[in-house]
């Protein structure tokens, strides 16, 4: 008899009855896991890419990690940490672990209203959800630099913007938006009450969303105005440290070149979200069409109709997505993927021409930036964004749309690699026996070489983070760069 060996069968043996009077079972985790392997495979838009070589990311091979460690899990501890690390292995950030909820209260109080003061914009604006919650800095400290003159902090005004200049003489203007949501920037609401009081006329929550919405615009106008006057000769836009938003990374981009632009294209996981979307942009197009539109409009309309009532069909007929735990399959042609096409990032059309249809309202429902087209073109010089590798969602989006329509070049380092992520609302998934939440993105971005945009997007300027630099010169390397290639030009 093999001693050592007998002495290690006895140990699991005494381990697994020590587990079992602890409450843990292995069984129900094991469960769990069969059912998040489901839902990732019924729900998650970004699977077919991952389960793919040029996702990065060997899907048999961590399948079989995962049920190895909730085989010797010996703790409800253990075994969380291996779904955990399971999770985490993807690098999508829109996909994670969500923090526990207690169990519900026994009389939860109704939802209480916003109150609106609108004799108070600090208060007014605050209780809407203007407020600062991203960081308003610079994501390099360039402020701090001998060349950079600060023109806006960014708190009493709606963005930190600031002129730098270059040894050979160049001005370069920086702005900053540290997110693409509007209620990030609480200065675009408290102005905008400014601007509604002087009117005299009384107004309501609604009214100021509206206003703030404007403002939010006219200020970034205006202070590429101002730069312009102060010498400007090439516009940076600081995104690094930037979570995301909504899809304001996709009209941002039409606001800084005369040149046509196009939306990425749209897919989501064949789901309950899909159908979803397809109802919503139905809904749209039929409100467009009531309003009797002739012509041109009413031929795309119709085609849009058309293909959104397809789209909801066809994710209603997934195919079976579980060959990804045992294969891997290349990104092109590898026959299920369990997606939908839904149009581009901004509806139906990849792009409108300005002016589409004589009516902002109506090219909306077709191509959302379209709403905002009278704004198009507020600089048409030389352009660069700054990113990082907390560049996220949104933000990416954004860079993602600059860099395929050659709109401008990218320095910095990759960004942080969340692509799309809720098309369809953000739904946690619950595990029967953990109660263990997560979320789970329904939408990827196509970039322009047909990657998909959860991979990243790698800077045309790389300045990395290099040994024993401090970000001051970091931020003096960004400014060389974009220097050094203006010259080059």
């Amino acid at each position: 008899m093999n001693v050592s060996r007998g002495l290690a069968t006895a140990a699991l043996a005494l381990t697994a009855l020590a587990a079992q009077a602890s409450g843990f079972d292995a069984a129900a985790w094991q469960r769990d896991y069969a059912q998040l392997k489901k839902t990732l495979e019924q729900d998650y838009a970004n699977l077919a890419w991952f389960a793919s070589p040029e996702g990065g990311v060997n899907l048999p091979r961590l399948d079989r990690q995962t049920r190895r460690s909730l085989q010797a899990a010996r703790s409800d501890r253990e075994a969380r940490q291996a779904i955990e690390s399971f999770v985490r292995a993807f690098k999508d950030g829109h996909l994670s672990v969500l923090p526990d909820l207690a169990a519900p209260a026994a009389a939860a109080p109704a939802v209480p209203a916003r109150p609106f003061d609108a004799a108070d914009p600090v208060a007014a604006c605050a209780a809407q959800g203007f407020l600062p919650t991203a960081r308003v800095a610079f994501s390099l400290p360039l402020e701090s630099l001998p060349n950079f003159q600060l023109m806006s902090d960014g708190l009493g005004t709606v963005y930190r913007a600031g002129l730098a200049t270059a040894s050979d003489g160049r001005r370069i203007g920086v702005i900053r938006i540290q997110n693409f949501q509007l209620r990030a920037f609480p200065a675009s609401c408290t102005l905008a009450w400014q601007e509604l009081k002087a009117k005299g006329e009384p107004f309501d929550a609604g009214a100021l969303f509206d206003a703030a919405d404007s403002r939010w615009h006219a200020a970034f106008a205006e202070q590429i105005a101002a730069l312009k006057a102060a010498g400007m000769t090439a516009l940076l836009i600081d995104v690094g440290n930037n979570t995301g938003g909504d899809d304001s990374g996709d009209l941002f981009p039409r606001l800084l070149t005369d040149k046509p632009v196009r939306s990425a294209r749209l897919r989501m996981a064949a789901s309950a979200a899909a159908h979803g979307y397809a109802d919503e942009q139905l809904r749209g197009l039929d409100a467009a069409l009531k309003a009797s539109p002739a012509g041109e409009a009413l031929d795309m309309l119709t085609q849009a109709r058309a293909f959104f009532a397809q789209a909801g069909a066809n994710a209603q007929q997934p195919c079976d997505m579980a060959w990804v735990w045992t294969q891997q399959r290349p990104w092109t042609g590898s026959g299920c993927q369990r997606l939908v096409d839904m149009g581009y990032a901004g509806g139906f059309a990849a792009s409108l021409p300005r002016g589409a249809f004589g009516d902002q309202t109506l090219a909306y429902r077709l191509s959302m930036p379209s709403s905002a087209d009278d704004l198009w073109a507020m600089w048409t010089g030389p352009l660069y964004v700054l990113t990082d590798g907390r560049t996220y969602s949104s933000a990416e989006m954004f860079t993602a749309v600059v860099q395929d329509n050659r709109i401008g070049k990218t320095v910095g380092a990759p960004t942080g690699g969340d692509g799309c992520g809720f098309m369809g609302g953000e739904q946690p998934k619950t595990l029967a026996h953990s109660r263990m939440r997560l979320r789970m993105p329904d939408c990827l971005r196509l970039r322009a070489d047909g990657r998909d945009e959860v991979a990243g997007v790698a800077p045309d300027l790389p300045v990395l983070a290099t040994e024993g630099e401090d970000a001051r010169q970091r931020a003096e390397r960004v400014l060389q760069a974009v220097a050094a290639d203006l010259a080059a030009r």
